[in-house]
Formats: structure tokens, C-alpha cells, sequence
């Protein structure tokens, strides 16, 4: 199956996952409310970039930008290479966040706590790597390219870490057309929701 399609992979035990295909229309944000549990999911399922960041030993925490793969089991897929500190820091301490970005104006942001691991399914890594470069090109890979990226994944020592969410904080979009219509701008508060609640029946 193409990645433009989704790709069947398998987890280690056995059963399979699919990676969710790029999407065409990213979910945007409201403007004038929260986002409900369901939207939330929504907006990281159909988006592609965030920052992916760990604790570092000695320092705060650091953050670099990747692409991400959504499954639709709700894992978060990502290819790195193994002399990284992101797998190194997986290892050592799995619990990892994950600052999801918008790409459109007023932008929004979403960060998803997860537990990380690192897995050793060379098939979906293979998968993921296809699909990444589907996202950075807008164009889907022929399946006959995948002999060339698994050895590109193994000349780099690529490795694949599995991100499972348990939590989410967003960060609303704001509009500011003028300086002066500060009284116009909505502000409310948000807070962290376990990655699977449910749309509450008075939310919307």
C-alpha cells in the first residue's frame, strides 16, 4: 500500500498499524474557544511537524524540529539515527513531549506528553522514513524506492521511537489585525487532557 494511501505495518506484537496518510486539509483551530479531547486528536493526526523535546542530564530541556508520523492506533512515529541524542535520551528516560506546529496563520500549537521507546520493527521504520519523505515533498514515494531507503536507513543507523500519548496542553490562535483591538483579542485558560477523554455533551 502507498503511503499516499496509508502503509500496514506491524508492532512487535504482531498486530497491525497503520500510518495515517498526509493530510491535505490540517485541522485548524478555533479561535474563540478550547479545542474538545477529540479535536485535539484531530489536529495531531492531520498535521506534520513538531518539536521534539527531552530532558537533558545537565541542562534544560532541549528541543529540535521533526517530522512525525501519526498511526491510527494513536502512536507518533519518528526516524532518527541512533548516535542522536533523542534515541539516546529515549533510552534513558521515555518520557518525552512533543510541541506540535500549525503552518497556518493565526497559528496554533499542541504539546502531547508521551512515554517514548525505541523500536526495533525495521519494517515500519522503513515505513515511517517513506512517509516523512512524502510530507517534506508533498509527493508520495514509489514503492520501488524502498530497497534505497532501507539501505539509507541502515548506512545512517537509523532507529525508530515510538511516541504513545497520555496528555495534551494547547495553546490557542490569535488574530491581531491592529494594535489597538487588544479588547477583541480572546483569552481564556486551558489545561492538560488525557489523551483519550471524551468531548464532554455541553462542549462545542
Amino acid at each position: 500500500m502507498s503511503a499516499a494511501n496509508g502503509v500496514t505495518s506491524q508492532e512487535q506484537d504482531g498486530a497491525a498499524v497503520r500510518l495515517l496518510p498526509l493530510s491535505k486539509d490540517p485541522y485548524q483551530a478555533p479561535t474563540d474557544r478550547d479545542m474538545l479531547p477529540s479535536e485535539r486528536r484531530l489536529f495531531v493526526g492531520t498535521h506534520r511537524t513538531c518539536i521534539f523535546g527531552y530532558g537533558r542530564q545537565s541542562d534544560g530541556p532541549a528541543m529540535s524540529v521533526v517530522y512525525y508520523i501519526p498511526a491510527e492506533n494513536g502512536d507518533l512515529l519518528v526516524a532518527t539515527m541512533s548516535d542522536r541524542a533523542k534515541s539516546k535520551a529515549v533510552a534513558r528516560n521515555g518520557k518525552v513531549s512533543l510541541c506540535v506546529l500549525d503552518e497556518t496563520w493565526p497559528f496554533a500549537y499542541l504539546q502531547v506528553y508521551c512515554d517514548a521507546v525505541i523500536d526495533d520493527d525495521d519494517e515500519t521504520l522503513v515505513d515511517v522514513m517513506m512517509a516523512v519523505a512524502e510530507r517534506m515533498s508533498g509527493e508520495a514515494l514509489s514503492q520501488d524506492l524502498r530497497p534505497m531507503v532501507r539501505a539509507m536507513g541502515e548506512e545512517e543507523g537509523r532507529v525508530l521511537v515510538r511516541c504513545r500519548p497520555y496528555s495534551t496542553f494547547v495553546t490557542p490562535p490569535r488574530h491581531l489585525h491592529r494594535n489597538d483591538q487588544e479588547e477583541r483579542l480572546t483569552h481564556w485558560v486551558s489545561a492538560s487532557m488525557p489523551w483519550d477523554a471524551l468531548d464532554a455533551p455541553d462542549q462545542g
